[in-house]
Order: C-alpha cells, then structure tokens, then sequence
C-alpha cells in the first residue's frame, strides 16, 4: 500500500464504482426471531403464513337481531315480520342455543352469529317489544354476516420476504396469533471516533479542543438506517488504540470518523490496509474525498472524514446504503425528493461528484455552499442537498433540479418558513 500521508491521492475512484463494489460486496444478515411487539420497523427475513382463518367463526358486522334471512322476505313497515327473542349473543360471549324457525337472537356487532342464523337485521329496520322483535324489511342470507376467513384464509401468505412492518402489519400478524416473527438481524454498527483535540458531545468547546459532533449525527443517521450503535468512546490519535478497536469481533460494520485522510495523524488507512484490505482511499466527490472503504474479516469499514459535512455526506452516500442493504432495506436514498428550479446557477466540475447542501426560498433552490466542510451549520440552514453527477458541469439557473429533503415530516414547509 501506498503510504499517502502528507503526499495527497495519486488517484481516486468514482462514486459510482465505490457504489457498485459495495453493492457487489454486501450481504443481508442472518435472521432472528423477534418478539412480536418489537417488531414495528423490523424487516422480514421469511414469509409469513396465516395459520387460521380471520375471522374464525361467523360474526356479526351490525348491532341487531340474527334471523333466519328467509324469515324476513317479504317484510315492509306495514307488515312486519315478529320473530321471538330467545337470547343475546355478544363479542366472546356467545348464544349457546341453535336458532329455530320463527325465532330471533339479540346480536352486537362483532359476536359469532348462532347456529341456525345466517343473517342479521341492522337494529335500525327492527322494533323490540314484550320478548318480540318486529322486523320491517327483507334482509338476504348472509347479509351482514362477516363469513369464516372474510379477512384472512388459512394458508394465505399474508406477508413477504423484505417487508419492513408498519403498524397495521403488526396488527395482522397479532391477529392471526404470531408471538414472534422472524427478521432479518439489525447491524451492529461501531463507531471509531478518533482525535486528541476532541471532547465527549455534551462538553463545552475550550482553548484548542473541539466538542464530537460527528458521533451524534451517525448515530442518529445509523438508527434511521436500522442498526444498532454498539457502545463507544473517543480514541486518541495511538496507532495501537485505533488498531485495537478496528479488531473487535462484535460489529458488523465499522465507522471510523477522523484520521482519515493524508495528514501526519491520519492513521486509519495504514491500519486497515495492514488489519484487512483498503479497497479504496480518495474518491472523486466533494466534500468527503478523502473516504475510505475496506473490509475487516468481510466486513465493511467506512474512512469518514473529521469535517463534519464531510462526514455526513460520505455516510449518506456510502454507510448509510450499505447498513441498509444489510438489514434487508432499500439501498436507495431515505429522503423525501423535490424537484424546483435554480434560483442561481451551480457550478461543478466535470469528472467529480458533487454533494451541495441548499436553501428552498420562494419555491427556488438556493446554494448554500459548495465548499466550508467543516460547517457544520449549513446542514441546519439547508433544506436538502442537490447530487450533481460526475458527468455534468452543473446546473443552470431556471433549471429544475431533484432536492433531497433532510427533512422526513411532509407536513414541515420545505422553504424552512413556520407551519
């Protein structure tokens, strides 16, 4: 390996490349069972099949009175029909008897319709007197009857392989009796937060030192990804400490944030190269060249660049999609997507890929910054970011442009004005 410390990039690879070895590289993780209630969010590993009928029994889907249907042709409000009430039947609690001609069962919706019954009259078309209901319109066999496996049949696949579960699909496995469910194992992701001029997130900045913001934005960006962040703390710029780190067993992805590049201190490389394989160091992009991508024992390890922006822009475009991918998740960007005009132009260079963080004001994009990797801040100013790809020199001012919004609530006003 080529020691680039304090000597610069010979080269560097496309985007585009890194993408695809990554892609070619991954793997989904094995499965686990999980309880059903901690579920929500979580990505199937197999199918499910629906072992029972939903619902199970007949039931009713009127408060009224079961009949049988036959009973009632011919009803009107002149003539109704009188059929005599000989009992209730509620949800879980059900008429023991078997309805015959003639007769009538108090019904709430939802109950098991009696046997004998296979209809139900709505309580509006009937009047109850003296143990008597009087019913005053025809009502059909099976109306208003929910029939045995309406809703769901045994044997029906009801979900697949790589759904990620929303609520009503915790609902539905909770309704055909799953207690558990089996889903692809969530990335174990650590975070390597190196540098001497670093303090824990919660200090205050003081002389020369600096407070880690990168570690607060991955782990918020590794959780909206689906992984879980193992325990960490900030390593010194020690070869021997960083190694240390880059060999525990437990990840399965490794972040390393700082250290990165081609200064004195920039140890990460050598390191990785030495404890497993440097696959690429120096990519065409701005910000984040300096990145890294390896692999320790297969699995994959991100060089992340100390400037926060830098930071945040190469997990967007690398991490991020490969700790997806692994969790059984779309690999393709999270963000909610605009398109709007320029409201200026923005200028790229042919051959590099550009990740430009911009305002939305008066329904035209505005670019924040092409270059300040280390503020921080223009990530909080910005709506979004616009990707301009390695084969475009830019955009033109007028031209319409796809804004990924950092923002996931569609309700927040996309120009950053108050709801």
């Amino acid at each position: 390996m080529r020691d680039v410390r304090m000597r610069g990039f010979a080269t560097r690879a496309d985007v585009e490349d890194v993408l695809a070895f990554l892609e070619r590289h991954a793997r989904v993780l094995d499965a686990e069972r999980v309880p059903l209630l901690e579920s929500f969010g979580r990505v199937l590993a197999a199918p499910v099949v629906s072992s029972v009928d939903v619902p199970g029994f007949a039931r009713s889907a009127m408060d009224g009175y079961a009949i049988r249907g036959a009973e009632s042709f011919g009803a009107s409000g002149y003539e109704p029909i009188r059929l005599t009430i000989v009992g209730t039947t509620l949800p879980g609690r059900p008429f023991e008897g078997v309805l015959q001609p003639g007769q009538a069962v108090r019904i709430m919706t939802g109950a098991p319709v009696p046997e004998g019954a296979d209809a139900v009259a709505k309580a509006e078309i009937c009047e109850e007197r003296d143990g008597v209901v009087l019913v005053s319109e025809s009502v059909a066999p099976r109306k208003n009857v929910g029939a045995i496996g309406e809703d769901i049949r045994r044997g029906d696949v009801v979900l697949e392989t790589g759904r990620r579960l929303r609520p009503q699909d915790v609902g539905l496995l909770a309704s055909i009796g799953e207690a558990e469910v089996e889903c692809v194992r969530r990335p174990r992701v650590r975070l390597l937060v190196t540098g001497d001029e670093l303090l824990p997130a919660g200090a205050r900045p003081t002389g020369a030192r600096i407070v880690d913001s990168n570690s607060v934005v991955l782990r918020g960006l590794v959780a909206r990804d689906g992984g879980d962040v193992l325990p960490f703390e900030i390593v010194p710029d020690v070869p021997e400490r960083i190694a240390q780190a880059m060999r525990d067993p437990a990840y399965d992805v490794l972040l390393v944030s700082g250290g990165t590049s081609v200064g004195q201190e920039d140890h990460a490389p050598r390191l990785l190269a030495s404890l497993g394989q440097l696959d690429h160091h120096g990519i065409s992009m701005r910000p984040s060249s300096p990145t890294g991508i390896g692999r320790i024992d297969e699995r994959p390890v991100f060089l992340l660049p100390g400037n926060p922006v830098s930071c945040l822009a190469a997990y967007e475009f690398f991490a991020g999609p490969t700790i997806r991918g692994l969790g059984g998740r779309t690999r393709t960007w999270p963000h909610r997507v605009t398109r709007l005009p320029l409201a200026r132009k923005l200028a790229s260079e042919v051959g590099r890929t550009d990740y430009v963080r911009v305002a939305i004001e008066d329904g035209r994009v505005v670019p924040l910054a092409t270059a300040g990797a280390s503020i921080l801040s223009s990530t909080v100013r910005a709506a979004g970011a616009v990707v301009v790809p390695r084969e475009r020199e830019g955009y033109a001012e007028g031209e319409l442009v796809e804004v990924l919004l950092y923002d996931e609530d569609p309700a927040q006003p996309v120009d950053g004005s108050a709801a």
